[in-house]
C-alpha cells in the first residue's frame, strides 16, 4: 500500500496539481498583504480622501458626546437603524465640509502664525491650573491623547484656519436701518379678524355610514386592525439609590476611616523646580544635556542659561520655572528626581519620555492634613456609598442566583432581596411601560429563553447600581382583530371622515360665497362670525395667527377670508378686517434685533458657501454609494 502511494505522489498530474494548490496559496497570501495595504476611503473629495478610520473615531467621538449630553434618550434613538444610519452621514458630511473649508482657506492664502496657535493653546481652560497656563498639565493631557506638542500644534492650526474663513464670511454680514426698520414694522403690525367655527361633530351626526362600507374598509386595511405581539410581564426592580438614605454610619466608622486615609485629606507635598529640556532619545540630546549641566557646574546662571537653550518654549521664557507639583503629575522619573533634591540643589542629567532634563529646585511646600471636624461630613458620605454599594452588589448577586435556581417564578427571588414583584398588563414591544422600555430588557423580553420558554431572565443592567429581572407571564401573538370587535371603531372612523369632508365642503362653500360677496349663505345655514379681535403675530392661538397672517391685506374695507383648525380639530374660517401698521422708530445697528439678522444671514452666508464648494468639487462616498451585496 505505501508503495503504491509512493507511486502515485510521484506521478507528473499529482505534483501538477500540488504545484497548482501551492500558487494559489501564494497568490492568496500576498493579496491579503497587497488588500490589507489600501484602506477603504470613507469620503473623497477631490484628491483628498478622509479614510475610514479617520471617520470612525470621529463618529466614536460624536457619539461619546451625544450620549453624555442625552443619556439613555440617545441609547434609544441608536436603536433605531436608520437614525444611526442617518447619524453617521451627518457626521461624514461635516468632516467633508471641514476639508472642503480647509482647501479654500488655502486656495485664499490665509495662514496661522506660530505665536497664535501659542496664544490659544495658552489660553485654553484645559491646559490651566489655578488660572494660569500649566506646562505640565498640557504634556500630560497630550500624552494621554496620543499626540505629540507637534502634533496638537498643527491640529490646531488647521481648525484655526477653518475658523478664519468662517469667521471672514459670518463677519461680512451686516443689516441697514430701514431693513431692520421694516422688519421691526411686520412683527408689530396687528390685524382685525373675526373667525366662524363649524363643528365637525355636529356633521359626524349626519353621517351615513352603511354595513358594506365598514367590512369594505376593514378588509381593505387589515393593518389598522393588527395587533401586535404582546406579552404580559412579571419583574423585580432593585436599585442602589434608596440605599444610601437608610444606612447608618457612626462616629467611631467615621473616625477610624479619617486615621486610616489621612493622605486623601490633605495636601501632598509639593515642589517648586526648574529645568532645561532637551528633546530627543539621540546621543547628540544627550551630548548637549551633559555639556549645559558642565556649564553650570561652572557657575552659569540657570536661568539665562534655560531661556537660551532650553527645548521648552513655554517655561524657557520663564527662565525654566515650572508652577508647584506633587507626586503622580510629573513624568515618574522626573518626579523622583525632583523629590530627591533638597532645596537650591540642580539634579544630573535626567531621562524621561520627553528627552533629558536638569531641574533645580527651588522650593519646598510641607504636607498638610485637615482636620477631623472639617472632613467629618465628606467622611461620612463617601462611607455611605461605599456601604450602600457593597450592599446593591450583595443583593444583585443574591437575585441573580435565586432568580437562576427557581426559574420558574419570582416570588422567592423577591423574598431573597426583600422586593416587590411588579406586574404589567399587555403591551407590545414599541410600547413597554417604565423600565421595562429599556432596549436591554426588551431584548430579554421577547427572547426565546424568556418569550417561549417562560424562564427567569438574567439579570439585567439598566443603569448605574440599578437592575431588573423579568418574566413572562403570558403572550399572545399578532393577529388581525374580529370583524365584530372592531366594527363599531370602525364605523366611528369612517363617521368622523364624512364628517370632517361635510365640514371642509361646507367651509370652501360659505368662503366662496363670501369671497362673492354673498353674505345671505351665513344666514341661510344659520350661521354667524364672531366679533372683531385685534390679534398680534404672536397671538395666543398660532394657527389662527399664521393664517390671518398670511392672508392679504383687505383693499376698500372688503374682508380676505381663510381657513384653518382649532385645537379641537373643528374647521376654523378666518375674516381678515384690517390690518393695523405700527408706528416704528429708527433701529440702532447695534440693537438685539440687528445681531439677530446678521446671525440668520450669516449661517446663510455659510450655507451658501458650503453648497458652492461642494458643487465645484467632486465629493463621493465610496461606503455609502456602493451598491448593496
Amino acid at each position: 500500500m505505501m508503495e503504491r502511494m509512493r507511486e502515485g505522489a510521484s506521478s507528473i498530474w499529482v505534483k501538477i496539481i500540488l504545484g497548482l494548490i501551492i500558487l494559489s496559496f501564494v497568490f492568496a497570501g500576498v493579496g491579503s498583504y497587497l488588500a490589507g495595504g489600501s484602506e477603504q476611503a470613507a469620503a473623497k473629495i477631490d484628491d483628498r480622501e478622509i479614510s475610514q478610520r479617520e471617520f470612525e473615531q470621529a463618529y466614536q467621538n460624536e457619539r461619546n458626546r451625544m450620549q453624555s449630553q442625552l443619556g439613555e434618550y440617545f441609547t434609544t434613538l441608536m436603536g433605531d437603524p436608520a437614525y444611526v444610519q442617518q447619524f453617521r452621514r451627518s457626521v461624514l458630511d461635516r468632516m467633508v465640509n471641514d476639508v472642503l473649508v480647509e482647501q479654500r482657506a488655502k486656495e485664499l492664502g490665509l495662514r496661522i502664525s506660530d505665536e497664535q496657535i501659542r496664544s490659544s493653546i495658552v489660553s485654553m481652560p484645559e491646559f490651566q491650573r489655578d488660572g494660569k497656563f500649566d506646562n505640565e498639565v498640557y504634556n500630560t493631557l497630550l500624552r494621554r491623547s496620543g499626540f505629540t506638542p507637534e502634533m496638537f500644534a498643527e491640529s490646531m492650526r488647521t481648525d484655526m484656519l477653518r475658523q478664519q474663513l468662517l469667521t471672514a464670511i459670518q463677519g461680512s454680514d451686516f443689516a441697514l436701518g430701514n431693513e431692520l426698520a421694516a422688519l421691526t414694522k411686520l412683527e408689530k403690525q396687528q390685524r382685525v379678524i373675526r373667525s366662524l367655527t363649524l363643528d365637525v361633530a355636529e356633521f359626524q351626526k349626519n353621517a351615513d355610514v352603511s354595513e358594506e362600507a365598514i367590512q369594505a374598509f376593514y378588509d381593505q386595511n387589515p393593518q389598522m386592525f393588527t395587533r401586535p405581539d404582546q406579552v404580559k410581564v412579571a419583574y423585580i426592580e432593585l436599585s442602589g439609590e434608596g440605599l444610601k438614605t437608610t444606612l447608618e454610619i457612626s462616629e467611631d466608622d467615621a473616625k477610624a476611616f479619617y486615621e486610616e486615609n489621612q493622605a486623601k485629606f490633605g495636601t501632598a507635598e509639593q515642589r517648586l523646580a526648574s529645568h532645561i529640556l532637551i528633546q530627543g532619545d539621540s546621543s547628540e540630546a544627550k551630548a548637549k544635556a551633559d555639556t549645559l549641566l558642565a556649564e553650570l557646574n561652572g557657575g552659569a546662571d540657570f536661568a539665562q542659561l534655560a531661556e537660551s537653550s532650553s527645548d521648552d518654549t513655554f517655561s524657557a521664557k520663564e527662565g525654566g520655572k515650572l508652577d508647584w507639583f506633587e507626586r503622580g503629575v510629573m513624568d515618574p522619573a522626573f518626579e523622583d528626581a525632583a523629590f530627591a533634591l533638597n532645596k537650591g540643589e540642580t539634579s544630573a542629567v535626567v531621562k524621561t519620555s520627553f528627552g533629558y532634563h536638569i531641574i533645580k529646585l527651588d522650593d519646598i511646600k510641607a504636607s498638610k492634613v485637615k482636620p477631623f471636624a472639617d472632613v467629618r461630613d465628606d467622611i461620612v458620605a463617601e462611607l455611605r456609598e461605599q456601604r450602600a454599594a457593597e450592599e446593591f452588589y450583595d443583593l444583585q448577586t443574591q437575585l441573580a442566583e435565586t432568580a437562576f435556581e427557581m426559574p420558574d417564578s419570582l416570588d422567592d427571588a423577591a423574598a431573597a432581596v426583600n422586593a416587590e414583584v411588579q406586574t404589567t398588563d399587555f403591551f407590545a414591544q414599541n410600547d413597554a411601560p417604565g423600565v421595562l422600555a429599556n432596549p436591554a430588557v426588551m431584548q430579554a423580553v421577547f427572547s426565546p429563553e424568556v418569550r417561549e420558554d417562560g424562564l427567569n431572565s438574567d439579570v439585567i443592567e439598566i443603569g448605574p447600581e440599578h437592575v431588573v429581572v423579568v418574566r413572562v407571564e403570558d403572550s399572545r401573538d399578532e393577529m388581525v382583530l374580529p370583524f365584530d370587535e372592531v366594527s363599531d371603531s370602525v364605523k366611528q372612523q369612517l363617521a368622523a371622515q364624512q364628517g370632517e369632508q361635510a365640514a371642509q365642503a361646507k367651509a370652501d362653500e360659505i368662503i366662496a360665497a363670501l369671497r362673492d360677496g354673498n353674505t345671505g349663505i351665513l344666514e341661510a345655514e344659520s350661521l354667524s362670525f364672531s366679533d372683531a379681535q385685534t390679534i398680534s403675530r404672536s397671538g395666543a392661538d398660532r394657527m389662527v395667527a399664521q393664517v390671518a397672517y398670511g392672508l392679504a391685506k383687505p383693499v376698500d374695507s372688503k374682508a380676505v377670508y381663510g381657513m384653518t383648525r382649532d385645537m379641537s380639530g373643528n374647521v376654523l374660517i378666518i375674516a381678515l378686517d384690517e390690518v393695523i401698521e405700527a408706528d416704528v422708530d429708527q433701529v440702532a445697528s447695534d440693537s438685539q434685533l440687528a445681531t439677530q439678522v446678521e446671525q440668520m444671514n450669516a449661517q446663510q452666508d455659510v450655507m451658501a458657501t458650503l453648497e458652492v464648494l461642494r458643487n465645484t468639487a467632486e465629493v463621493s462616498y465610496p461606503t455609502l454609494d456602493a451598491p448593496a451585496n
